[in-house]
């Protein structure tokens, strides 16, 4: 089968500066993959070339065995992406931005849930008509979760998927992930939170403008340290040493 996801020797540069090297990776279908790394390594940059917002420097991506650059709206129904930050009408009201992302799916999907059925499964009917601007944070990133799930997509890209979100919405956020786990959907999670994702992911990707590391979280261990936490930052922080000696 092929994979969801492949990267060949993926590398990006801004300018002259260099933000990723030699990156291979591989998510299957039904496989969770988490892309783990300090904040401001390149993890947010890597997801943009996997989405075609950038153009890699050189190397090769595949996502549902497509460019993403050339993709189209048939694409766009099979994957669904939260970002980071948000780009969205302030002004516009709930219903209406869904209603909007909606009309863009059922151009390729053949099953779109409707918005009250979305503001139900996310417990936010009460804000349809409200503006987008009178949300708090949690709720504003709750309505990209209910955007993202609208076509039941075969990925689901996620960008610090829990910023925002207090304890009570990272637990939904994490029953919500499972559920689209268990119908067979891939996830990949970027995310500098080992804690956040430890429970679902199969394997992770520890990324530091290159891989540091690209196995499960057994093989993780093996690096040292009485948890799995100590275990990441020894990585981290060995390739850090390295690199001021250098």
């Amino acid at each position: 089968m092929t994979p969801v996801i492949t990267t060949e020797n993926l590398e990006f540069s801004y300018g002259d500066t260099p933000v990723l090297r030699g990156i291979d990776l591989s998510v299957e279908a039904g496989e969770v993959v988490c892309l783990l790394g300090p904040n401001g390594v390149g993890k947010t940059t890597l997801v943009e070339n996997l989405l075609g917002s950038l153009t890699p420097t050189s190397g090769r991506v595949r996502v549902l065995d497509t460019d993403p650059r050339r993709a189209g709206a048939d694409f766009w129904a099979r994957v669904g992406l939260v970002q980071q930050s948000w780009t969205d009408h302030a002004k516009w009201r709930v219903r209406d931005q869904l209603e909007w992302i909606r009309s863009v799916q059922l151009t390729a999907a053949s099953r779109v849930s409707s918005v009250d059925e979305v503001l139900d499964a996310v417990g936010l009917s009460e804000k349809a008509d409200s503006r987008l601007s009178r949300l708090s944070g949690g709720q504003r990133r709750t309505i990209d979760f209910a955007a993202a799930l609208m076509a039941a997509p075969e990925l689901l890209v996620l960008d610090e998927p829990t910023n925002g979100l207090d304890i009570e919405g990272a637990h939904w956020l994490r029953r919500v992930l499972q559920q689209h786990i268990d119908s067979g959907g891939a996830l990949l999670i970027s995310s500098h939170i080992l804690a956040e994702v430890e429970r679902m992911v199969d394997s992770i990707v520890v990324i530091k403008r290159r891989c540091l590391f690209n196995g499960s979280l057994d093989e993780l261990r093996h690096h040292g340290g009485p948890t799995l936490e100590d275990a990441y930052l020894n990585l981290v922080s060995s390739t850090t040493s390295r690199s001021r000696a250098a």
